[in-house]
């Protein structure tokens, strides 16, 4: 495939020059583009398209998907997690959510992580390789087609590191916006980052619309550290100032994701420091009780915890919510899924 081109990681009108400038009529690339939607996995699948234009496409572009290899759905709240294989073989996750506002799916941006954050199960099975914006589309594709649903909301906060594969992700933003495709608004998509600082002033460069969450976990660089070794390379001062002149950039504020971890980051003095360092800040903290992953420990902070932790950040006027916990039967925070595939014995 590597001598073909990703046809769904194309704009309509880039399918269109690239169609005109091989003596084919403007309306076909519109045709195509109505039969990749619909997630056909071949170019005879298009049944309007003349065979000469079929066979051409064929020499000259490859179809992305996802196929669903499982499918999970929680007895609680229907929340629906699928593990998806790719044409490589490799595997990675996504989860689809409905609130009262509409469908959210969180999809993945890379098969695997390289960012070793002590939490999170995607990191323990290393990195393989980024993901193109066909594949992150894809995900979306194949849940819309297996649930009979309109996806309206995006999280890029499965699998891998967004802005670690910036490049696709822009484009993968640019394709779901288009109105002919998906039309998902940016302002509906939301990036979920561990703070590559450089990174997010590139992303501001862009001015896009859409949110931009930032996984904090910790009220200082020493806690910080050991749970995200990002840390490391980009302490909190330079983090918290990115995000900052993020804001002045866009005028989208930015949430502040915050896993509760019982007896490591979750006591009322974490509190109190989180809410001095986000101070005067146009933010929200998104609390999250801290999923429970195989060899780490870890637990969530109890419901008492997390209470007290909101009404501190609330005193010093930091708005703060604890994420509603859906999908809990079925592990679905990403990276479980794939690990339990590959200990027993899935390719």
């Amino acid at each position: 495939m590597t001598d073909k081109t990703d046809v769904k990681s194309l704009t309509l009108k880039e399918l269109e020059q690239q169609l005109t400038s091989e003596g084919y009529p403007k309306f076909r690339a519109k045709q195509m583009y109505e039969w990749l939607l619909k997630g056909v996995t071949s170019f005879d699948e298009m049944r309007n398209i003349p065979s000469d234009l079929r066979q051409f496409s064929d020499t000259r572009y490859y179809i992305s998907v996802a196929t669903i290899e499982k499918k999970l759905i929680s007895r609680y709240d229907k929340t629906v997690k699928y593990l998806f294989s790719l044409h490589d073989g490799e595997f990675i996750e996504a989860v689809v959510m409905s609130y009262h506002h509409g469908v959210s799916m969180c999809i993945s941006t890379q098969v695997g992580c390289k960012m070793g954050c002590t939490f999170c199960a995607t990191g323990k099975s290393g990195f393989s390789r980024d993901l193109t914006a066909s594949e992150m589309l894809a995900q979306l594709e194949a849940a819309q087609r297996d649930l009979n649903v309109r996806i309206s909301n995006v999280v890029l906060m499965g699998m891998g590191e967004p802005l670690d594969n910036l490049d696709n992700v822009l484009r993968f933003i640019e394709l779901a916006s288009e109105e002919k495709g998906l039309h998902i608004g940016a302002r509906h998509i939301t990036l979920s980052t561990c703070g590559i600082v450089p990174k997010i002033y590139e992303l501001a460069e862009k001015k896009l619309q859409i949110n931009l969450a930032v996984s904090l976990h910790a009220p200082n660089d020493e806690i910080r550290s050991r749970t995200m070794p990002i840390a490391k390379a980009y302490p909190m001062s330079q983090l918290l100032k990115a995000c900052r002149d993020y804001f002045d950039a866009t005028g989208r504020r930015v949430t502040f994701e915050y896993s509760m971890i019982s007896g490591v980051n979750d006591s009322d003095e974490n509190a109190r420091e989180l809410a001095q360092k986000l101070s005067g800040m146009n933010c929200h903290v998104n609390l999250i009780p801290v999923n429970t992953v195989e060899g780490t420990g870890y637990k969530k902070s109890n419901i008492q915890r997390q209470q007290s932790f909101v009404n501190i950040l609330a005193a010093k006027s930091i708005a703060a919510t604890v994420r509603r916990t859906l999908g809990s039967d079925i592990n679905a925070s990403c990276g479980q899924l794939k690990r339990n595939h590959i200990k027993e014995g899935g390719k």
